[in-house]
C-alpha cells in the first residue's frame, strides 16, 4: 500500500499482545499501512504473550495503571474466536493473612472507588465460598473484585490481528530484525534477515527483546527481564468433573507472593517468592534454536526446582487439599521490569518516529495500545501518562547496573506493602546536594526521589518538639516517614527562619536570540517582562492540559531560567525549540537553599551588598548579586507562603553558601528543614504539585491555576483548546478534616452524600491549622462549609470543603 499523509508508513515490531493491539488501535483510527513484523512463528511467536497466565487485576495505586487495565478488560470481554471470549470474567479475590495486609487491601478497596472499579471487602466465610479450597482458618479477609479475571492473550492477539487485517494490515513471521535505518533525526525503515522495510513510524513492541531493538535505534530502553516461575498441578480431586477454564476468581496469596487459577482440574501457581533470576535480552535464543533445546519457546527457561520448594509448601498450607498433589508440569517464563514497575511508551527525540510500548503486561496491553495509537495520531494520548513516559528517568538511573539492581527489586516487591513514601534500598546514596554532609551532621532523615537524597526532618531539631505541646496521635501507617520534627520545622518556618535545599527541584536555562519569542509561544503567562521579572507559567499541551508548571526567570535580554518538574519538561522543549534558542538543563552543576521565614531578610540582608527590601526587591523578581563571598541568583519566591528568597549559585560553592548562611543565622535561630515540614507548608498555601494535584489530564482553570494563563494576549500552546472549552464540571477542591487527629496521604476515595465522587491527589497534616488538609478532584460547585467523607484504610473520615487559600489568604507573610 501506497504511503500518504493520511496513511503514513507503521511498522511494529512483535506480534505479542501489545503489537497486535496497536495494529487493530491504529488502523481503527485509519492509519491502515501497517506492518507488524515477528521473529516467531504466528500466533504464538515465543515471547512473554505466549505464556502469559492472564490475570487481570485491574486495581492499582497508580490511577493510570488501574485506566489502561479497565480498558483491557473492556475491549477484550467484546472479542472473541470462534465464539470464546477473549476475556473470561471470573473475578479476582486477594488473601489477608495478617493484619498488615488487611489494612493493605482495605487501602486498596479505596483505589478501587477512586479509579471506578467494583471491589468489596468480605469476610473470611465468603472467601472460603469464592474459593473452598482454602483453609478458612488462616484468613481475616480479603478484596473481591467481581469484574477482574482472566485474559485469554493469545485469543486477544488473534482476534485483533484479523480486525486489523481486515483494515489492511499485515502481520510478517519469521522476519527477525536486524536493523534500524535512519535519516537526518528521523526513522526511515526496518531491516530484517528478509528485506528491509520503508516506515515513517517504527514502534517497538518486542517486550523484552526491547532493549535489543532500541540498541539497534541509538535508543535506551530502561527494561530488565526477569524469569518468574509458573508451575500446574496433576489433576485434582476436588476440581473434577470440572469443564470450564475456571469457575472461581483469580486468587493472590500475596503475603507468600502467591497467584493461582484454574485450569480446568488443574490449578496454575505463580510464585514471586524466589531469587530474581535476571535474564540478559541479548543472550535469549531465538525461536527455533530454543525448540531445538527442548525449551517450548525463548521466553520459557527450565523450571527450578530448588526455588519452588518453599512456595510449594506454602501452597499447601492455604489449600490443604494441594498436601496429595504434584507438580506435573512447571516453567520460568521471562517477562519485563523497569526500575520503577511502570511500561515505557512513546516517541524518542533523538529518533524521531521511533517509538516505544516495552515493559507492557497483559493486564494493561489493550490500554497501552490504546494510548499509544491516540499519542501517535492525534498527538496526545486522552489519559495522563507522565508515570509511563520514557523521559521520565534521569541519566543517573539509566546505567544497565542501575537498571538490573532496581528491575530485580521491583521483582522482588510486586506483592509487598509498600509505603507511598517508601523509598527503594540501593543504589543509594547516588546523588547529593552539596550540602549533604551537614544535612548528614545535622541527622537528616533521608528519602529519595529521581535518585536524590531528599531530607524529610532533622533529628537536631528534635529539642524543639517540646515546646509544640501534644500531638494527636498517629496510626502507624501515617507514622512511617514520618516524625513529629517536622511540626516543629513547621513552626520554625512560620516564625523564625529555615533553610530548605531544594537541589532536587530541575533547572533550564534557555539562551539564544529566540528565547523570549519560543518560551512566550510555549507557556500561558505574559513573559514580556524586563530583565530581573520571575512569573508562573505552564506548560500546555494543544487540548490545553497541564503539561508542567514553571517558574521562569528572566535574567538577561536572551537569557533565562526556568524551575521545571521533570526531564518531560526538558525533552518538550528541546523538541519544539527553533536553532536560535539552546536549552539545557543545569540542575546538576548548580543548587538552591531557600531560605524562607518571618526571619529570612534579617538573616539575608547583613550578608549581601545588595538591598533586600521590600521596595528594592518584591516579590517575583531576581537579582545576580553574592551572598557573602558566593555569587548568587536570589529569586524572590516561597513555596511555603512566608517571606524568603531561593539561592541559587554553581555545585562547586554549594557548601560555602550553606555555611554562610547558617552561620550569618546563628543569632536568629535558623534551623534546616526537610521535605515533610515543606509539603504541609505548601499545602496549607493551596500551592498546587505538578503530576499529583494536577496533570494533562486537567486544564488550568478546574486545576486552580487559571491566574498563570493570560488569555488577552498573542497565541500560545494551548490557547485555542481553552478558548473553546465550556464551564468546568470538576474542581481541585480543598478539605479540611473535621477531627483534629485524623490524617489521610493521598488516593482515597471522598464521598459526596454517600456516594463516590472523586479522590484525594495531596494530603499533609496541617501544623499551622491544627487539621489535615486534603486536595482532591470533587464535582464542581460544591460550596464551602458542604460536609463530605474521605475512606482511610475503610473507615468514613468527615471532612468539609474549604476556602482556599487556607493560610494568609491576603498574601501579607509573603509580601512583607
Amino acid at each position: 500500500m501506497s504511503s500518504t499523509p493520511e496513511t503514513p508508513r507503521v511498522v511494529v515490531i512483535g506480534a505479542g499482545i501489545v503489537g497486535c493491539s496497536l495494529a487493530d488501535e491504529l488502523t481503527a483510527r485509519g492509519w491502515t499501512d501497517i506492518t507488524v513484523l515477528e521473529q516467531g512463528p504466528l500466533p504464538a511467536p515465543g515471547g512473554s504473550t505466549s505464556h502469559a497466565p492472564g490475570l487481570v487485576f485491574q486495581t492499582n495505586a497508580s490511577k493510570t495503571l488501574t485506566a489502561l487495565a479497565r480498558y483491557t478488560v473492556e475491549k477484550f470481554t467484546s472479542l472473541d474466536v470462534d465464539g470464546v471470549s477473549c476475556f473470561h470474567q471470573v473475578g479476582g479475590l486477594e488473601l489477608a493473612t495478617t493484619p498488615e495486609r488487611l489494612a493493605e487491601l482495605h487501602r486498596r478497596a479505596g483505589y478501587a472507588a477512586s479509579w471506578g472499579v467494583r471491589g468489596e471487602i468480605v469476610s473470611p466465610a465468603r472467601c472460603k465460598e469464592l474459593w473452598p479450597m482454602i483453609d478458612e482458618s488462616l484468613v481475616l479477609g480479603g478484596l473481591h473484585t467481581p469484574d477482574d479475571g482472566l485474559a485469554r492473550a493469545l485469543l486477544a492477539s488473534r482476534a485483533q490481528m484479523a480486525r486489523a487485517s481486515a483494515r489492511g494490515a499485515r502481520f510478517l513471521d519469521r522476519h527477525t530484525v536486524t536493523g534500524i535505518e535512519r535519516e537526518d533525526g528521523r526513522v526511515t525503515g526496518v531491516v530484517t534477515d528478509r528485506g528491509t522495510f520503508p516506515a515513517d513510524h517504527v514502534v517497538s513492541a518486542a517486550g523484552f527483546w526491547g532493549p535489543v531493538i532500541g540498541r539497534m535505534a541509538g535508543v535506551d530502553v530502561p527494561l530488565q527481564p526477569l524469569a518468574h516461575q509458573y508451575a500446574r498441578t496433576g489433576p485434582l480431586p476436588e476440581l473434577s468433573g470440572a469443564t470450564a477454564e475456571a469457575s472461581k476468581p483469580i486468587l493472590r496469596f500475596q503475603d507468600r507472593d502467591l497467584y493461582f487459577r484454574e485450569h480446568t482440574d488443574r490449578i496454575g501457581i505463580g510464585s514471586y517468592a524466589h531469587r530474581p533470576l535476571p535474564v540478559d535480552p541479548f543472550a535469549v535464543l531465538p525461536y527455533d534454536e530454543a525448540r531445538a533445546r527442548s525449551m517450548d519457546m525463548p521466553s520459557s527457561y527450565p523450571f527450578t526446582e530448588e526455588d519452588w520448594a518453599p512456595s510449594w509448601a506454602d501452597c499447601r498450607q492455604l489449600m490443604p487439599a494441594l498436601r496429595d498433589a504434584e507438580i506435573e508440569a512447571g516453567f520460568n517464563g521471562v517477562f519485563s521490569f523497569t526500575p520503577d514497575g511502570m511500561p515505557v511508551l512513546g516517541e524518542s527525540r533523538l529518533l524521531r518516529g521511533f517509538w516505544l510500548a516495552e515493559a507492557v503486561w497483559v493486564t494493561h496491553s489493550a490500554g497501552v495500545a490504546k494510548a499509544v495509537a491516540e499519542w501517535m495520531v492525534d498527538g496526545r494520548p486522552s489519559i495522563d501518562l507522565h508515570e509511563c513516559d520514557l523521559t521520565r528517568f534521569e541519566e543517573a538511573q539509566r546505567s544497565p547496573s542501575y537498571v538490573l539492581e532496581r528491575g530485580a527489586q521491583q521483582f522482588v516487591e510486586v506483592y509487598d506493602v509498600i509505603h507511598p513514601l517508601q523509598p527503594m534500598e540501593r543504589p543509594r546514596p547516588l546523588r547529593v546536594s552539596p550540602f549533604h554532609a551537614r544535612q548528614q551532621q545535622l541527622g537528616a532523615y533521608f528519602l529519595e526521589g529521581g535518585g536524590w537524597e531528599r531530607p524529610h526532618w532533622y533529628e537536631a531539631n528534635a529539642p524543639l518538639v517540646d515546646a509544640l505541646g501534644p500531638l494527636p496521635a498517629r496510626d502507624a501507617w501515617s507514622a512511617r516517614h514520618w516524625s513529629p520534627v517536622a511540626a516543629a520545622e513547621a513552626k520554625a518556618t512560620r516564625e523564625g527562619v529555615a533553610l530548605y535545599d531544594m537541589t532536587p527541584l530541575r533547572r533550564l536555562e534557555v539562551t539564544g536570540p529566540g528565547s523570549l519569542d519560543f518560551l512566550d509561544r510555549m507557556t500561558s503567562n505574559n513573559l514580556r517582562k524586563k530583565p530581573g521579572a520571575v512569573t508562573y507559567s505552564l506548560l500546555l499541551d494543544a487540548s490545553g492540559g497541564i503539561r508542567s508548571d514553571l517558574t521562569v526567570a528572566r535574567l538577561a535580554p536572551d537569557r533565562f531560567q526556568v524551575g521545571a518538574n521533570s526531564p518531560a519538561d526538558l525533552d518538550w522543549l528541546l523538541r519544539h525549540a527553533p536553532a536560535d534558542v539552546h536549552v539545557r538543563d543545569i540542575t546538576s552543576g548548580t543548587c538552591c537553599v531557600g531560605v524562607w521565614g518571618p526571619l529570612a531578610r534579617d538573616l539575608v540582608q547583613p550578608l549581601t551588598p545588595d538591598d533586600f527590601s521590600h521596595e528594592a526587591f518584591g516579590y517575583f523578581r531576581a537579582k545576580e548579586t553574592y551572598i557573602g563571598h558566593v555569587p548568587v541568583t536570589a529569586m524572590r519566591l516561597s513555596y511555603v507562603g512566608e517571606l524568603g528568597w531561593e539561592l541559587y549559585t554553581t555545585a562547586d560553592l554549594g557548601l560555602r553558601l550553606w555555611d554562610t548562611l547558617w552561620e550569618g543565622g546563628r543569632e536568629l535561630g535558623v534551623i534546616a528543614a526537610g521535605r515533610s515540614a515543606f509539603n504541609s507548608l505548601r499545602l496549607e498555601k493551596g500551592y498546587r504539585a505538578w503530576g499529583v494535584d494536577m496533570t494533562d489530564e486537567h486544564d488550568p482553570f478546574e486545576a486552580g491555576v487559571g491566574f498563570a494563563v493570560r488569555m488577552d494576549r498573542d497565541d500560545f500552546v494551548g490557547k485555542a483548546a481553552l478558548a473553546g472549552k465550556g464551564e468546568a464540571t470538576r474542581r481541585l477542591t480543598p478539605l479540611l478534616l473535621d477531627d483534629p487527629a485524623a490524617v489521610v496521604l493521598g488516593k482515597e476515595p471522598v464521598y459526596v452524600d454517600g456516594l463516590p465522587a472523586g479522590y484525594v491527589t495531596s494530603a499533609s497534616y496541617g501544623y499551622t491549622l491544627g487539621r489535615c488538609v486534603a486536595y482532591a478532584w470533587l464535582p464542581a460547585g460544591l460550596p464551602t462549609g458542604t460536609g463530605v467523607h474521605i475512606e482511610y484504610v475503610g473507615e468514613k473520615v468527615p471532612a468539609t470543603v474549604a476556602d482556599e487559600p487556607l493560610f494568609d489568604p491576603k498574601m501579607t507573610r509573603i509580601r512583607r
